[in-house]
């Protein structure tokens, strides 16, 4: 399964967004991520549709999170980002060629794409499961508990 660049883009904006409780401009989640400053503002708009963040206006303005980071899942962010479609469409070729099968025969999914609605089901499951909060734990544990107290630090100087 593909994802677009946006999503880690957005996940590691709403991770940042997590450690603060004032508003962080596109422009400063872009500059800390490195990423194109469009395009991550195009993304927290599609956060922002999804109820994810929030926007404020204004020379202070910027994005917060709509909710505790412990009650938006990975999977709410993915879906923000890339939508909802699944990512195998079936296209009954089973019923194509010389030994195509009748539709009437066709009354349940086939083998392939039941195994491909099991693990798209498995994937959904796993990521409804992790949240912004939990990534943020771990993003830290990786760092040997360094990285969300940077992260603070950096937010806090960039306003000053």
């Amino acid at each position: 399964m593909r994802m677009s660049n946006g999503v880690e883009w957005a996940l590691h904006s709403c991770v940042t967004l997590s450690q603060t409780q004032e508003p962080v401009p596109a422009a400063r989640l872009a500059e800390l991520h490195g990423t194109p400053p469009a395009y991550t503002a195009k993304h927290l708009q599609a956060l922002s549709r999804a109820g994810i963040v929030h926007s404020t206006a204004g020379q202070i303005g910027g994005y917060t999170l709509t909710r505790p980071a412990s009650e938006i899942s990975a999977l709410e962010v993915v879906r923000a980002i890339d939508g909802d479609e699944p990512a195998y469409r079936c296209a009954e070729i089973r019923q194509r060629g010389p030994l195509g099968i009748p539709a009437e025969q066709c009354a349940r999914p086939c083998a392939i794409a039941r195994a491909m609605a099991a693990a798209q089901d498995a994937w959904s499951l796993a990521l409804a499961h992790i949240s912004v909060a939990d990534l943020a734990a771990a993003i830290d544990a990786d760092s040997d508990g360094t990285a969300m107290a940077d992260v603070r630090r950096w937010l806090t100087t960039a306003r000053e």
